[in-house]
């Protein structure tokens, strides 16, 4: 199995080019802030889950580059949270973005807790 097959993969990556075009209508002023961190913590995620799959033949580096992915699937929801309270983002695309997000934390998280099942050997 290549990495681009595995769901979390397939979800971050989706959610990520959601960002991308949803924030094309965000404020210039934002360019070098908002919109330059929510898109690169939410393209993170995919790049991180890429990254650990290639280092599954050891667990810890396996579960660390995942963490990677967990911390910037937080971060996204955390730059998500400012782009409705600034009335960038309506309440409705919020939610949307939002459970996508929460979905995509508990699919890392399954990785983490069951490194065997994509592939890891205890080394």
């Amino acid at each position: 199995m290549d990495f681009t097959e595995l769901l979390a993969f397939k979800k971050s990556f989706s959610l990520a080019m959601e960002i991308f075009y949803v924030s094309k209508s965000f404020p210039k002023e934002e360019k070098y802030s908002l919109t330059d961190q929510i898109r690169r913590s939410s393209r993170s995620v995919s790049a991180n889950i890429a990254e650990s799959y290639r280092k599954r033949r050891y667990v810890k580096h396996f579960v660390s580059k995942l963490t990677d992915s967990e911390g910037e699937n937080s971060e996204t929801n955390v730059w998500l949270q400012f782009a409705l309270n600034c009335e960038y983002i309506t309440i409705e695309k919020f939610n949307e973005l939002n459970e996508q997000n929460k979905e995509i934390g508990k699919l890392i998280n399954y990785m983490i807790n069951n490194p065997s099942k994509f592939g890891c050997s205890e080394n």
